[in-house]
Formats: C-alpha cells, structure tokens, sequence
C-alpha cells in the first residue's frame, strides 16, 4: 500500500514538473507578454520576470519595447519646384500598448515601414529643393506629424524622424556648383569696388590736406623712397611732382612784352562839320 502511494505521489511530482516546465515562459527587462487564450485577449499585459500559462490553450507573445532604429528606403520623387531628387530617411520608433500592437495591427514594424515611406513622398511633393537641402528640422517634425497619428492607433509611438541623404542628378549638381561659383565673384567684386571707394575718399582728404602744405608732399615723396630703398633695389625711379615741373616750365618762358597805352585819339573840330 505505502509502495503504491510513493509511486502515485512520483507520477503527481512528475506530472507537476512536465506541466511546470511546459506552462513556464520568462518575459525580459525590455519586453512585455501578450496573452491569448484560445485567439481570445486573456487579462492585461504581463510584465518582466517569471510567468505561467495553459499548456495547449494559451499563447504568449512577446512585444520588443525597445526603441527601434528603422531605415526608411530611398524614395524618388519630384519637389515642388519640379526638382528630381532621391531622399532617405531613418525613423526611431517603440512600442508604448503591446497589446494593440499585437491585436490592432498585423506587423507593427512593417505596417511603420510603408506608412515612413509614403509619407516620405508626400514630403517630397510639398516642399521645394531649398527646404530638403536647408530646412530638414521643419521638414522631420512634418514626417514626424504625418506617421504618427495612425502610428498610434497600433500602440506604437513615434520617438524622431531624420531626413539622412539628398541626391540630386548630376546636372543639378552642377547649375548649384555655377550659381555659387557666380555668386561667391558678385560677392568679391562688391568688396573690390567698396575698397575702392574707401580709398579714393582717404585719397581725396590726403590730397585736401597736402593742397594746404605744399612741404607735406615733399615729405611724403621722402617717403616713398625710403619705402623703396627699404627693397635693396639696384635701380632706384625717383619721381618727380608734377607741380614741379609745371613751375619749371613757367618760369623758362620769356616775359611777355608790356604792351604801350594808346594814344587818345585828338577831339574833333567843331568847325569841320559846318558849311560856309
């Protein structure tokens, strides 16, 4: 009889031990366990650490919570100012209800893939070339915006959209390369002419200046050679003011003569104009 209760109670042990193992499942840190009871949601969500389910009736599906790093495939479109370009993307996603990820939606990750991409095209469609290459910030709030309201339905929340790459055909690249190339000499010309304006105003005070001390100019062509002997040049040009050599060339002409004051002419005679 006691060898009978003994080996009883080691098939109940044993039984306990198989349906202990089958019914034990063990939910991560990062994850969450879902449930089902014959297709039907069983209770809430189960958290991190040891849990137990019906062997053969329940199904424990375990949703990653996690923030997924997710590439979105180039996308080919045309900008609004009827630009071609190519436009990739990235998009950071996590799971907030693992339970609507799993019943409201059949692939959360795919359903977020397709949905990055189309919104990604509308993107394209609406904005022009300078935005896509200048303006991404306001450009991934919109992606950000568009994929999250139905994201949310499907328990998944968007966490950032970013705008990675913008190609452009070759012959765009390089209509940009002329226009900046254009633009950097209108830049350089404009400086150019300013300088010059500068220095012919500096110019015209100094000459204001030298007008009023003829020994200025003399010391200011002192000056200028010693900047040039400063060189160590064999050939030394000394230049010459031109007020110089014009008082030189008045003072080789002869004196013009003084011309002599006409004689007054003598009165005329009363007594010519009369008859006799």
């Amino acid at each position: 009889m006691l060898q009978e209760i003994l080996v009883t109670g080691v098939a109940i042990g044993s039984a306990g031990l198989v349906y202990v193992a089958a019914a034990a499942r063990v939910v991560k840190q990062y994850e969450r366990g879902v449930v089902l009871r014959l297709g039907r949601l069983r209770g809430g969500v189960r958290p991190p650490g040891f849990t137990l389910v019906v062997p053969g009736v329940d199904r424990l599906r375990k949703v990653n919570m996690q923030i997924v790093t997710m590439p979105v495939p180039a996308q080919d479109g045309i900008t609004r100012d009827n630009v071609t370009v190519r436009v990739d993307a990235v998009i950071y996603f996590k799971v907030v209800d693992a339970a609507d990820a799993v019943i409201q939606v059949e692939d959360y990750r795919f359903a977020v893939s397709q949905m990055a991409q189309t919104s990604l095209r509308s993107i394209i469609g609406k904005s022009d070339l300078d935005d896509l290459l200048s303006n991404r910030e306001k450009l991934n709030q919109g992606l950000e915006l568009m994929i999250d309201s139905p994201a949310m339905g499907w328990g998944v929340q968007i966490d950032r959209v970013e705008i990675k790459d913008v190609s452009l055909p070759e012959t765009m690249k390089r209509s940009m390369a002329r226009q900046a190339e254009a633009d950097r000499e209108r830049r350089a010309r404009i400086i150019n002419a300013d300088a010059e304006l500068q220095a012919s105003k500096k110019l015209a005070e100094a000459a204001g200046v030298m007008s009023e001390q003829p020994a200025a100019l003399q010391l200011r062509l002192l000056q200028t050679v010693v900047a040039v002997a400063a060189e160590k040049n064999s050939t030394l040009v000394l230049p010459f003011p031109v007020e110089l050599l014009r008082f030189l060339e008045r003072a080789q002409q002869p004196a013009a003569p003084t011309p002599e004051p006409a004689e007054p002419p003598p009165p005329p005679d009363p007594n010519s104009g009369t008859s006799s």
